[in-house]
C-alpha cells in the first residue's frame, strides 16, 4: 500500500528560489511537450510521452541549458503528467490538456527515489528534515507519520507556503477488527453527517468555511481587482487572497479528516449513499452549499482509511429511498421534498427526523449487504446496486 503524507516545509531563501526555478522548469517542460504533441498529431504521427522525453533529453543541453540547474525528475515527471492527462482525455475522464500559465495553476515538481536505495538515495527523511536532489536537506514542520520505503516527493506551493507530499510504501496488512458495530452515515447540508449506530444518533455540524468567510473573500477579491497589474501591491493582495482560499480549504479538510478517522476507528462496517455529486452541483440553488462540504472528498478519505484500519465501507445505491422509508415498519412514502425535515409515518404513526431516519436505513442496508456477501468479499451484492468496497 502506498500512503502519502503532506508536510509543510520551512525553506530558507536559497531553497525557496530553487523551488521556484524547479516549478518553472516543470511548467515549461509540460507546455513544450504539449506543443510538440500537437505538432506531431497534426503531421499524422502518433506521439507519446516516452518519445517526447527522449527528444527533450537530446535537446536540453544545447537549447535549454538552464534545465540542468534543477533535478531531472522535474522535467521527466512533467512530461509523464502530460501523457497521463491525454490518457484521461481519451478515456473521457477529463477535458483536453491545456497550457499552464505562471500564477494561474499550482506550482509543483516531483523527485523520485531510485530502486536501489542501499547504494544511493535521492530522497531521504531524517526526523524533521527531508533530503531532495540538488538542493539537499530542508526543514519540515513535523515528522512523517508512516514508516516504509520512500518512493517519491512532490513539492508544491499553496499561497506563499511550500509543502512536500511524501509517498511511502507500507505493508498492506489491515488489523483484524473484533468489533461488529455497523453504522449508517447520511450526509447533508444543514449537518455534515448524521451517524446512526446502536448507541443512537449523532449529528456532526458542518463547518461551512466558504459560507462563513464569503464576505471576507468578496472584499479581498474586490481589493485585488483595484490594484494596478504588475505592481507590488497587487502581488501582496494576490498572496492575501491565496492565503484566504487556503484557509477555507484547510478548515474543510480538517473537518473531513476528523470525521472519517473517527468512523473507521470506531466502526467495523460503515454504510454510505452513492451520491451523484456532479449532478447535485447542477442545482444552482444548492451548488455552493454542496461544494462547501466536500462530499466526494469524504468518500475518498473513508475508503482509503477503511483499508488501513480494517473497516468495510458499503456503498448503497443512489436510488435507494433512504429518506422515504420508515425505519420502524418499512413503509415507503410517496414523496419527500427537501423542505420536509420531519415526517410521520401513516402506517405506524412514528415521527422521524429526516436525516436520522435516512441514517438508520443506510445502517440496515449495510448490515444486509455484509450478511449477504461476507465481510471480506468485494464486488456487487444483492440486486447489483449495493457495493462493498473496502
Amino acid at each position: 500500500m502506498i500512503l502519502v503524507h503532506r508536510v509543510r516545509l520551512d525553506p530558507n531563501l536559497e531553497q525557496d528560489l530553487y523551488f521556484r526555478r524547479a516549478c518553472g522548469t516543470a511548467r515549461f517542460a509540460y507546455n513544450w511537450a504539449l506543443s510538440e504533441w500537437e505538432k506531431a498529431y497534426a503531421a499524422g504521427e502518433k506521439p507519446n510521452e516516452a518519445s517526447l522525453r527522449k527528444l527533450l533529453n537530446s535537446l536540453k543541453a544545447e537549447s535549454f541549458p538552464w534545465m540542468l540547474e534543477v533535478t531531472k525528475n522535474a522535467v521527466q515527471q512533467a512530461i509523464k503528467n502530460l501523457g497521463r492527462a491525454f490518457q484521461n482525455f481519451f478515456a473521457k475522464r477529463a477535458k483536453y490538456p491545456t497550457y499552464k500559465k505562471k500564477g494561474k495553476s499550482r506550482d509543483s515538481f516531483r523527485a523520485d527515489n531510485g530502486p536501489d536505495k542501499e547504494h544511493y538515495s535521492a530522497v531521504d527523511v531524517d526526523g524533521c528534515r527531508i533530503k531532495l536532489p540538488v538542493i539537499g536537506w530542508i526543514r519540515m514542520r513535523e515528522e512523517i507519520r508512516f514508516s516504509g520505503r520512500i518512493l517519491s516527493v512532490t513539492v508544491s506551493r499553496q499561497a506563499d507556503r511550500w509543502f512536500a507530499s511524501v509517498a511511502v510504501e507500507v505493508q498492506d496488512a489491515a488489523p483484524e477488527r473484533i468489533d461488529t458495530e455497523v453504522v449508517g452515515v447520511d450526509l447533508g447540508i444543514t449537518t455534515l453527517a448524521t451517524v446512526a449506530s446502536n448507541g443512537g444518533v449523532e449529528k456532526i455540524d458542518a463547518p461551512k468555511p466558504l459560507k462563513n468567510l464569503l464576505g471576507k473573500l468578496k472584499r479581498t477579491q474586490r481589493a485585488l481587482s483595484k490594484k494596478v497589474k504588475g505592481s507590488c501591491n497587487r502581488a501582496k493582495a494576490k498572496t492575501k487572497l491565496a492565503r484566504l482560499h487556503a484557509r477555507i480549504s484547510d478548515i474543510r479538510s480538517d473537518a473531513l479528516h476528523k470525521l472519517t478517522t473517527h468512523l473507521v476507528r470506531n466502526y467495523r462496517v460503515i454504510g454510505i449513499e452513492d451520491l451523484n455529486v456532479s449532478g447535485m452541483l447542477k442545482n444552482h440553488c444548492l451548488a455552493r452549499a454542496i461544494a462547501d462540504l466536500g462530499f466526494g472528498e469524504f468518500r475518498r478519505q473513508l475508503e482509503y482509511k477503511a483499508k488501513i484500519h480494517g473497516s468495510h465501507v458499503v456503498i448503497v445505491d443512489r436510488f435507494f429511498p433512504s429518506s422515504k422509508l420508515c425505519s420502524d415498519c418499512g413503509f415507503k412514502a410517496e414523496s419527500m421534498p427537501l423542505n420536509i425535515r420531519e415526517w410521520t409515518c401513516v402506517n405506524c404513526g412514528e415521527t422521524h427526523d429526516r436525516d436520522a431516519n435516512a441514517a438508520y436505513n443506510l445502517r440496515t442496508a449495510a448490515s444486509s449487504a455484509v450478511a449477504a456477501c461476507g465481510a471480506k468479499s468485494t464486488g456487487l451484492v444483492g440486486n447489483g446496486k449495493t457495493k462493498l468496497v473496502a
